[in-house]
């Protein structure tokens, strides 16, 4: 992950070569358009798929651990509040965007614990048009389990871009019956025809856990014109039932984050980014993936991006856009429609496709998780057809 990221880094100075490409391509766009079908250059992107990105959330996983062992319902809904905060910190030097996964893409990972359990994530772009990402983790043996998708959508406002994150997450933690419904805020590529290009997160964004009474709000910040910060954080934790401020939330999701209980007026550190030591994952040499697993399928885009060679990054990525455009006509012409490997539809939101994960025998659970996730039969899996 490298060094952790702090303010300045969400700065960029384009050359002129690649502002004026974006000024190229903005000269065709209209104010509030849906950029889903546009391509973007291969300076603006962040070498790796948004299936990956997703795992950054993954990071801090010793804040959830503690949380399932934590015995009082508000002072756990603190720690799942502080795990969801310590995501937003890792991202790329400047502004840039993750792959927009191609749909049947996947990508799986591990973790190894220092409390010797294990954790196992998958993810898979479930649709491309409208696209969504759908996502699986689990640590079973301390019981926690977060299930989501995401279905970014991203809007032209002239001198910026918006990337709105529809779609939701909930953690699911075994031990204590509890579900935590996770919202995500929107990000802001800004200073795009002029001045810095600055990426910022924005809007209200809500942790929510039914059980226990309780609801956090979190206003992520924009910079104002004239006054204000960049990256600032201000929220309040309530009970759901009487709208009762408990804890009030203030910082930088780059930096340090405070957390203030109300009735003491005690002050402490929720979150401090420098002191947050990063678990790395665990992923398979790229000749192990499948065809169709991210770092695989990207690892041409990817090669020649860390080269600088972006002709050859663009010419890459060209070539996977094409393939997918060819599968998706002999689809259409043979009559079949694509099914996801991994997940199910299920009303509007994505099931994993494992039934009946048994839960309370923790040891069983780890192993039907592994054997699903690294089912031999996908691993040079092309993207799978049934008869509609």
């Amino acid at each position: 992950m490298g060094k952790h990221s702090h303010d300045n880094d969400s700065q960029e100075v384009l050359d002129d070569e690649p502002r004026n490409i974006i000024l190229g391509m903005i000269g065709q766009l209209r104010r509030d358009m849906d950029l889903s079908k546009v391509t973007f250059p291969t300076f603006v992107l962040e070498p790796r798929s948004f299936l990956e990105r997703v795992t950054d959330f993954m990071t801090h996983p010793d804040i959830l651990i503690n949380a399932t062992k934590v015995a009082d319902p508000e002072a756990r809904f603190v720690e799942v509040v502080k795990y969801y905060l310590s995501g937003w910190h890792i991202r790329p030097k400047g502004v840039k965007k993750p792959y927009n996964p191609v749909l049947g893409e996947y990508f799986r990972c591990q973790w190894k614990y220092e409390d010797n359990t294990e954790a196992f994530y998958i993810s898979e772009q479930v649709s491309h048009h409208p696209p969504v990402s759908a996502y699986f983790y689990a640590n079973p043996e301390n019981g926690i389990y977060i299930e989501g998708d995401l279905r970014p959508k991203s809007r032209f406002l002239g001198n910026s871009v918006a990337m709105v994150l529809e779609g939701g997450t909930h953690i699911d933690m075994v031990g204590t019956k509890e579900t935590f419904q996770i919202t995500y805020p929107n990000m802001y590529a800004r200073g795009i025809l002029f001045g810095t290009m600055m990426l910022e997160l924005g809007e209200v964004a809500t942790v929510r856990c039914p059980q226990s009474d309780l609801v956090c709000e979190v206003e992520f910040k924009t910079k104002g014109f004239f006054s204000g910060g960049y990256n600032a954080i201000s929220g309040k934790i309530k009970r759901i039932s009487t709208g009762e401020v408990l804890y009030e939330i203030s910082g930088h999701w780059t930096n340090v984050i405070n957390i203030k209980h109300k009735a003491s007026g005690k002050s402490s550190v929720l979150f401090d980014v420098d002191n947050a030591p990063c678990i790395p994952k665990l992923v398979a040499p790229e000749a192990e993936q499948g065809s169709m697993e991210s770092r695989r399928l990207w690892s041409h885009v990817t090669a020649a991006m860390q080269a600088r060679d972006l002709d050859t990054a663009t010419d890459e990525k060209s070539k996977i856009e094409e393939l997918q455009r060819q599968q998706r006509k002999e689809r259409e012409n043979e009559g079949v429609e694509w099914a996801p490997h991994f997940f199910v539809p299920k009303g509007d939101t994505w099931d994993v496709r494992i039934k009946n994960i048994p839960k309370k025998d923790p040891k069983a659970a780890n192993e039907i998780i592994k054997q699903f996730i690294y089912s031999p039969s996908i691993e040079q899996m092309a993207p799978r057809q049934q008869k509609s």
